[in-house]
């Protein structure tokens, strides 16, 4: 590719989105850059503080407990309070709970405080997610929400060789460092970002009086093409957590090594950064359905060829396959969620959306374990391409009557203004800033704030995915 088809491609890529987008992108990006305790947490506990596995395997459990509980609180405090004030409270609570982390000794603390770090760093998630559907144009989203999702890839890729080094010389200095730049991110959203929640509609009298809130969990439950959504999500997420679950265990009992694993699971990082705005690019205004069909499958079969893997390279190639699929499924089907979630609910529909992710994460080295123990790796891949073949058939019967999302509708040549979805403009939304604008927000938030964590991002420790 010459150097200005390159070019070319950035500006379509960073171009059309406003200056706050850019600014919450930079807080991602500077919250990834500082995930020490999610990469390092189990090291810590068994290393440095000599426990043994099962307690371990509890105070990981307890994390993702806590993450789980904190999604749904969090999408409530979204609606009522604000999507900045929540974010704020979660960013400043993970700095606290992180730096107390770090000093505690005995076992009960330690669990303790796990849990509450664990729900601290979940509960900005939905907050992130609604900011992000409330700030930019519905034909932008699926761009707008991989952008954000390589961030997340990029910065942890970054943490994770630096927290390396900064463990050899002190875990404490890693608890402590995750802390401060946490708190800098809260000092970043508080400076740049606005607030973003929908106001009410005067002309819509006492209807809408009641939804100012976002409703109640209960509206949430009832719609039931999105929470068949969120089980799907569950099983997507499921699967794509035995690449960090299920698939050191396999190649452990296999005989390969931990760098052996290292060297392959890599692959998957430099794929998502290396392919996730390009391959984004080309399927931004495609069928949704088709695409999340395709993605199911791809993960689902990814996994399935680990059975017949016995060699690294071969193992790269199952990787390569399913890391396919979650670039393709992540924008998409959060795209999808914020398609399907009233303006005014958007964080508890996103905080459903949200303890999905969370719940897999807490069921899937449970599950993994367990399969692989009495059965053996292979049927756990068969189950995975099985859970696969059921997600696409789901995604494929739960889309059959929803409209074509803008993305779409502006790829077969309509006009915006055609568009009936409202956007509400925050202050200082420039609407479709230039490249320059966008790359120059983005520079600058990162020289204002040098670091941070805004508790969104990669599921599921190792992955939002």
């Amino acid at each position: 590719m010459s150097v200005t088809a390159m070019r070319r491609a950035l500006h379509e890529s960073v171009s059309g989105l406003p200056r706050e987008f850019w600014w919450l992108w930079t807080s991602t990006l500077v919250n990834r850059l500082g995930s020490f305790v999610a990469t390092f947490m189990t090291l810590y506990l068994s290393m440095e503080r000599g426990y043994s596995a099962s307690y371990v395997g509890l105070v990981a459990a307890l994390h993702g407990l806590g993450g789980v509980i904190s999604s749904l609180g969090a999408g409530v405090m979204t609606d009522r309070m604000g999507r900045r004030p929540t974010m704020l409270i979660a960013q400043i609570s993970t700095a606290v709970s992180v730096a107390v982390l770090g000093f505690m000794e005995h076992p009960v603390a330690i669990a303790a405080v796990a849990f509450v770090v664990g729900m601290a760093s979940n509960a900005s998630r939905p907050a992130v997610q609604a900011m992000m559907a409330d700030i930019v144009r519905p034909e932008d989203r699926v761009r707008a929400f991989s952008l954000n999702y390589w961030a997340i890839n990029l910065g942890f890729a970054i943490s994770s060789a630096v927290a390396g080094f900064i463990a050899e010389y002190s875990y404490l200095a890693g608890f402590l460092g995750e802390a401060a730049l946490t708190l800098a991110c809260a000092v970043l959203v508080f400076v740049k970002v606005p607030e973003s929640r929908p106001e009410d509609d005067p002309a819509a009298g006492g209807k809408d009086a009641g939804a100012a809130d976002g409703g109640g969990l209960g509206t949430v439950l009832r719609d039931t093409r999105f929470m068949g959504v969120v089980g799907l999500s569950f099983l997507i997420a499921f699967i794509f957590q035995q690449g960090f679950v299920g698939l050191p265990i396999a190649m452990g009992d296999a005989g390969f090594s931990s760098g052996d694993f290292g060297l392959v699971v890599a692959v998957n990082g430099v794929l998502i950064v290396a392919l996730q705005i390009p391959v984004t690019r080309f399927i931004e205004h495609r069928d949704a359905r088709r695409l999340l069909v395709v993605s199911a499958l791809l993960a689902g079969y990814g996994f399935g060829l680990t059975a017949f893997a016995g060699s690294l390279p071969v193992y790269a190639v199952t990787v390569l396959v399913w890391t396919l699929a979650e670039i393709v499924n992540s924008p998409t089907q959060m795209s999808l969620v914020v398609r399907l979630s009233p303006a005014h609910s958007r964080g508890r529909y996103q905080g459903m959306y949200s303890m999905s992710w969370s719940v897999a994460a807490l069921a899937a080295p449970l599950t993994a374990g367990a399969v692989i123990d009495r059965f053996g790796a292979g049927w756990l891949w068969v189950g995975c391409a099985a859970l696969g073949t059921v997600a696409a058939a789901g995604y494929w019967l739960l889309m059959r009557n929803l409209p074509a999302s803008s993305g779409e509708v502006a790829a077969h040549g309509r006009k915006d203004g055609d568009d009936p979805s409202p956007r509400k403009r925050v202050p200082g939304d420039a609407g479709a800033g230039t490249q320059e604008d966008a790359v120059a927000g983005a520079a600058g938030a990162v020289g204002t704030a040098g670091g941070g964590r805004h508790g969104g991002g990669r599921e599921a420790v190792p992955g939002e995915r």
